[in-house]
């Protein structure tokens, strides 16, 4: 029997009334219902976005899944259900992206009589992934099951802080597109992003703090929260940044300082304002050439007592991609002491342009890696933005 809106509508109701630990036992019995599953598992991304985790053997006991070399995997990379035919028994392996506002969490691996695999069906079970994508996300506040889940590895502390400040790790609409992952994911202490938007705009920053461990994430809370507290009042990126940075000095008095870049989107016309506040750079790829956006250097937030600070402007154009990375990425050193500024990272942006944004700092974080051979001294952060524009054709 096909899934009709009434039952659609009676899984969501199930989702929504049920406990926050058992949406995935309720979605596995409304597949085994409607669609006749034999066999149905939830995988979610890890922190470092290169394995699946099962959800349902915790803690850690089910092998989990790379993503690089896995059908979950691909499905995850593409964001389209991937299916994978089982000749043994006749039946269909099918994977199906857990993704919500494009933020992607995991894979929902469902197997069924290869019969029951209608491209109808196809699109009503990944309607239901969709759907437990959004509870997942509204049961974190009520149960720590889906972020044990997520972690091959324990996190320490001050990574535990930094993850959880985040808004999620990507993020897209007709206008554009975002993803942005943070390095060593288990061990992160002071970089970080954020982003809001309304129906006009778009607030993007990026932030480095200074130091190591507990005390870098703890300045970096501060500083995020702090333009957070500015950005919801209403006032413009320049006195966003005046206000994080009379907050942060009240605290430390100079002795610690959070490096910023700001960036205000107007989504109708591209036109950019950005508050440039100390190390994180922006690149720019448009058409087939990648270049530094470089601005007008100003101080870092809470180095100095009342700073001022002064926007400036560039514009965003249909089709660019933009790219922000950290000190840890741009400043890092080969085994022969090139910096990766000089000459490799313009040719990592260029050799991932194939890839969504979403997965663009997963795979430039891949390439530093095999660059400087050796694991990380500082924090890596790398932010991809691709920006649609309003009004053109899309097909992202």
């Amino acid at each position: 029997m096909a899934l009709t809106v009434t039952h659609l509508q009676a899984v969501e109701r199930a989702l929504r009334t049920g406990a926050p630990h058992e949406l995935f036992s309720t979605v596995r019995d409304a597949l085994i219902e409607h669609f006749e599953a034999t066999e149905v598992d939830l995988l979610v991304a890890d922190y470092s976005s290169t394995v699946l985790q099962p959800v349902t053997a915790l803690p850690h006991t089910a092998q989990p899944l790379a993503v690089q070399a896995s059908p979950e995997g691909r499905a995850f990379i593409s964001q389209e259900p991937y299916g994978k035919y089982i000749a043994q028994d006749g039946t269909v392996e099918l994977h199906l992206p857990v993704t919500v506002r494009g933020d992607r969490i995991g894979i929902l691996t469902v197997r069924l009589p290869e019969q029951r695999c209608t491209s109808q069906a196809v699109d009503e079970m990944t309607g239901i992934a969709e759907l437990l994508g959004h509870e997942i996300l509204v049961a974190e506040r009520d149960t720590d099951l889906y972020l044990q889940a997520r972690r091959s590895q324990r996190l320490t502390l001050a990574a535990e802080m930094q993850w959880q400040l985040l808004p999620a790790r990507s993020c897209a609409r007709q206008e554009y597109a975002i993803g942005g992952q943070l390095e060593p994911a288990y061990d992160i202490h002071g970089d970080n992003f954020d982003w809001a938007t309304t129906a006009d705009t778009l607030t993007l920053t990026i932030t480095n703090g200074m130091g190591e461990g507990i005390h870098a994430s703890l300045l970096t809370n501060l500083a995020v929260n702090a333009l957070r507290n500015a950005r919801r009042a209403g006032i413009g990126i320049a006195d966003q940044a005046a206000l994080a940075d009379q907050a942060i000095y009240a605290q430390y008095q100079g002795t610690q300082y959070v490096s910023t870049l700001l960036l205000f989107f107007e989504i109708v016309t591209g036109r950019v304002q950005v508050v440039d506040a100390g190390s994180p750079q922006l690149w720019r790829q448009r058409d087939k050439m990648v270049e530094r956006v470089v601005f007008e250097a100003q101080q870092p937030l809470g180095m100095f007592d009342e700073t001022l600070y002064e926007a400036q402007e560039f514009q965003a154009l249909p089709g660019d991609r933009l790219v922000f990375v950290s000190d840890g990425v741009y400043g890092a050193k080969s085994g022969a002491g090139e910096i990766y500024e000089e000459r490799a990272l313009a040719r990592a942006i260029q050799a991932v342009s194939f890839l969504p944004a979403a997965a663009v700092p997963r795979a430039v974080l891949e390439e530093l890696r095999a660059y400087r051979e050796a694991d990380p001294d500082d924090d890596a952060l790398v932010v991809c933005l691709d920006w649609f524009g309003r009004g053109s054709a899309q097909s992202h």
